[in-house]
């Protein structure tokens, strides 16, 4: 398949738009009727935070790309999510899923801590299962965010409410591996 001149346009195709991503040195193009609109999403309570979870779940990340921001007390997490929320769709015997570049970013953060996380090797990847909040007290806002990863790893951010964002970053890309639990 050849790449017309115009961005996102495959020749042969009739005009049919499509999203065209490169990762690991492999391309693929998944025809926007497939794709879903970006995630855009803010928790400010509980309930929210257990939907971003929900969408974060799966997701895959390096470590050593972790930020923390003392001075503007924010913690950015990139990652590649699974789209949970996406469509199957069938390519000859297979069926294909969705990752999206992704980032979570957390507002109001005193401090993190972690456990099992080494963030000086460039190599390491993190599997993320949940986000959870743990409030001081019954009716405190403040309280401890915690990310927890595969192999028991984990990752702390004292917060002073629940305020985070997940937001897709750009096109989604096909995979065929779908996390079991």
């Amino acid at each position: 398949m050849k790449a017309s001149s115009r961005p996102g346009i495959l020749a042969g195709q009739g005009g049919t738009p499509y999203s065209r991503t490169t990762f690991d040195t492999r391309t693929v193009f998944i025809p926007m009727a497939e794709m879903d609109t970006p995630l855009k999403l803010m928790a400010l309570d509980g309930e929210d935070l257990t939907v971003v979870s929900a969408h974060a779940q799966d997701a895959v990340l390096k470590p050593a790309t972790i930020v923390f921001d003392k001075a503007a007390k924010t913690l950015v997490v990139p990652m590649n999510r699974f789209a949970w929320e996406a469509k199957a769709s069938r390519r000859l015997f297979f069926k294909r899923h969705q990752r999206r570049s992704s980032v979570l970013r957390l507002a109001g953060v005193q401090s993190v801590r972690s456990r099992g996380i080494n963030r000086s090797d460039e190599d390491a990847v993190a599997s993320l299962l949940s986000i959870t909040f743990e409030p001081d007290g019954a009716e405190s806002p403040e309280g401890t965010i915690r990310l927890t990863f595969s192999g028991g790893a984990r990752l702390d951010a004292r917060v002073d409410c629940i305020e985070l964002q997940l937001t897709d970053l750009g096109a989604a890309w096909e995979t065929s591996a779908k996390p079991r639990h």
